[in-house]
């Protein structure tokens, strides 16, 4: 392999890994408000104990995910030199602001948050977990923006011509609300949503199951199981204003999501299938006209397909976008199917009596992450040749002194070292799982009271 596709799987690779992480950070940080706020509400010592045990399992998280974060600022420079020197304006000031806005806020309170449970009064933790939880959703928001800006650039202009071209900002908030932004945001935050309380619903769920910790994971996978209920519909919503931007703003992106070749015909909705890219045809089930109701209000409107752009402005890879496109749709359905008929169970005093349910429960915890990832595949791949969007292509982006060697040396070098630690992480997180939600068990049918919380030896 050359050096570039190396250096795409090596920073798809490394990013990949990283996404793990944000999305269950974000997702746990409105878990964790919501049970706090639960707990100053009612007073139930119950609530507490359930944020105490996620606030552990949100530390060992956020530290994970800052650790490999860092790695890909490094690949900046060494691979993709280039593209650093080129939106090295755009990018800086957006990674700038994360660090003033997001990472100090994020930071600031976490001390509080993970130390504070016994040295601070119950409100002034839960503003600091606020304070957490509000640090990584602006996170979210620079590192989008960022992202976003090289989908749909805007509020910049080019100085120097050939290899010495750059973007520099000439309207910073035209930068950061570029034509994508908003939406992908939206898109991305509630994804981290359902991320988040899969893995509550999937934990508690297991203790269910396993007649441990019964009541206060009763509790906990009602709270989890609303907040997936309730995201995994709004990403009905955000899922189709993001493909309306992608319409827009990308169409070879959005002819490529569905196949779609023939500029003077409608576009078909496939529910499955694949993409014969030689003879540009695509064989599965399909609503006629699909995507064009979607996107115009009209099954016989044409769209502009992948014939109607020169060969080396569409993505090389028609069928991977496909079937990234549609696997993330599925699960997204998937998602909004398991979580309202959980819903419905509940209405029905059944939720917690069906076993293969809440084994389905505890299975799907890896889902989310699926479809996040797979997410951002298609979009990245559907953008392809280019780098940032219509200005600056993939293959002129790269570092002109690395070679193939040492790219591939080094992924192989951070492969050994993901693996190492992401089975350090899993090793982590099944020993804080297997300890419980609490070091000393609360009685939990009283609310607690000043001086009086019934304690009993917990089980070993």
């Amino acid at each position: 392999m050359d050096v570039e596709i190396l250096s795409r799987v090596q920073f798809a690779f490394t990013i990949s890994f990283h996404y793990i992480y944000p999305p269950l950070s974000i997702g746990l940080g409105l878990i964790m408000v919501i049970m706090e706020g639960a707990y100053l509400r009612t007073g139930e010592k119950m609530y507490e104990n359930m944020a105490r045990f996620w606030t552990k399992i949100f530390a060992l998280i956020f530290g994970i995910g800052v650790a490999t974060g860092i790695v890909m600022e490094f690949e900046f420079g060494t691979n993709w030199a280039t593209y650093s020197k080129y939106v090295g304006d755009v990018f800086g000031s957006a990674l700038a602001a994360e660090g003033i806005f997001a990472f100090a806020l994020e930071s600031g309170f976490l001390g509080v948050l993970l130390f504070g449970w016994n040295r601070v009064k119950p409100p002034v933790h839960f503003i600091a977990t606020l304070g957490v939880w509000l640090g990584s959703l602006f996170s979210a928001i620079w590192i989008v923006v960022a992202n976003s800006w090289q989908q749909t650039p805007a509020g910049y202009h080019i100085v120097g011509d050939g290899m010495n071209a750059r973007a520099e900002i000439t309207d910073f908030w035209a930068m950061v609300f570029n034509p994508s932004s908003v939406e992908r945001l939206l898109h991305v935050w509630v994804g981290a949503f359902i991320a988040g309380a899969f893995l509550v619903m999937s934990v508690h769920a297991y203790y269910i199951l396993k007649n441990r910790h019964v009541e206060i994971s009763k509790k906990a996978f009602k709270i989890a199981l609303v907040v997936a209920a309730v995201f995994s519909f709004s990403q009905l919503i955000t899922g189709h204003e993001s493909a309306d931007g992608v319409a827009e703003n990308q169409p070879p992106k959005l002819a490529a999501f569905e196949g779609h070749y023939d500029s003077n015909a409608p576009a078909d909705l496939y529910l499955f299938g694949w993409v014969d890219e030689q003879n540009q045809k695509v064989y599965g089930p399909k609503i006629p006209g699909g995507l064009s109701y979607l996107v115009h209000f009209d099954f016989k409107e044409p769209i502009r397909g992948l014939n109607d752009f020169s060969e080396d402005e569409v993505p090389n890879a028609v069928n991977a976008v496909f079937q990234f496109y549609h696997l993330m749709v599925a699960f997204g359905l998937f998602f909004i199917a398991l979580t309202f008929y959980g819903l419905f169970m509940w209405w029905r005093g059944k939720l917690f009596n069906l076993k293969w349910l809440l084994w389905v429960f505890v299975g799907s915890v890896i889902l989310p992450q699926l479809a996040n990832q797979l997410g951002w595949f298609a979009a990245e791949m559907g953008r392809q040749p280019w780098v940032v969007y219509g200005l600056l292509r993939t293959s002129d982006a790269l570092s002109v002194v690395v070679t193939a060697n040492q790219v591939l040396f080094s992924l192989i070098m951070f492969t050994l070292i993901y693996i190492l630690l992401f089975m350090l992480f899993l090793y982590l997180l099944d020993k804080k799982i297997k300890a419980g939600p609490y070091d000393l068990q609360v009685d939990e049918s009283r609310p607690l009271q000043e001086g009086m919380v019934g304690i009993v030896e917990i089980e070993k």
